[in-house]
């Protein structure tokens, strides 16, 4: 038989996965896109994020990031290497799907996670937002949910809400990403994004839409990897 706590992180991923489902439902009801909303502004959050953090590692630096009321954003970066900095939207609001999804259901604290990602989402949001009105709304009120959530709410609720914005985020930086495909064609100079800019000034050779199909694959294959090693192995073994 199972034991208590594999049930207890069975159910609340089904929980979860019942969630993303009726997210999926909604994605695809134009009328109702608008309570998705809120996702979409946050993986933007993580996306522009992932661009200033990459600029950090390789020797650069964020001068600070916006977030627009469209769903859009923009990173401003000094230094550092394109190479790693252009890819580190989509690849990076994978990643952070993929590894905050792994998190959850790996570790046996996950008001500890809830707390901890709150927390870090305000160092950035403090540092690098406090220009652009939306990006510092985004990051105040996820940062002070997620605080909230880990201080406040049970362990079932923290699992469940942290399983479906893990899975929310991955899955909407691999829609993205397919949606590059198609719409970074050759003519870069009607679309601009990640993939085209990398094409143009670093590989002009090979065209943007292999680079998007490139990075949805590491993003897929970033999700597969946590979903495999934070529950599938384990409810086998079980």
């Amino acid at each position: 038989m199972l034991n208590t706590d594999t049930q207890f992180r069975k159910r609340a991923l089904l929980a979860s996965l019942g969630a993303f489902a009726l997210a999926l439902i909604i994605w695809n009801i134009p009328q109702l896109n608008f309570l998705l909303y809120p996702i979409r502004l946050f993986v933007t959050f993580v996306h522009e994020s992932g661009h200033g953090l990459a600029a950090i590692a390789s020797g650069g630096a964020l001068n600070g990031f916006q977030v627009f009321a469209n769903g859009t954003g923009v990173a401003s970066t000094s230094g550092g290497n394109l190479v790693l900095i252009l890819p580190a939207g989509y690849i990076g609001a994978a990643i952070f799907g993929a590894l905050l999804f792994y998190l959850a259901n790996s570790l046996p604290y996950p008001r500890t996670i809830s707390v901890m990602l709150g927390v870090i989402l305000a160092v950035i949001t403090l540092l690098y937002t406090l220009g652009a009105p939306v990006a510092l709304v985004v990051g105040g009120v996820s940062s002070a949910l997620l605080i909230l959530l880990g201080w406040r709410g049970g362990r079932g609720l923290n699992l469940i809400v942290l399983n479906f914005l893990g899975l929310m985020t991955a899955l909407h930086a691999v829609l993205d990403l397919i949606y590059l495909v198609g719409a970074s064609d050759s003519r870069l100079g009607e679309v601009r994004n990640d993939a085209a800019a990398f094409s143009a000034a670093l590989a002009p050779l090979i065209p943007a839409a292999v680079w998007a199909a490139l990075w949805a694959l590491l993003a897929i294959a970033a999700l597969a990897l946590a979903v495999y090693y934070s529950v599938l192995r384990r409810l086998w073994r079980a």
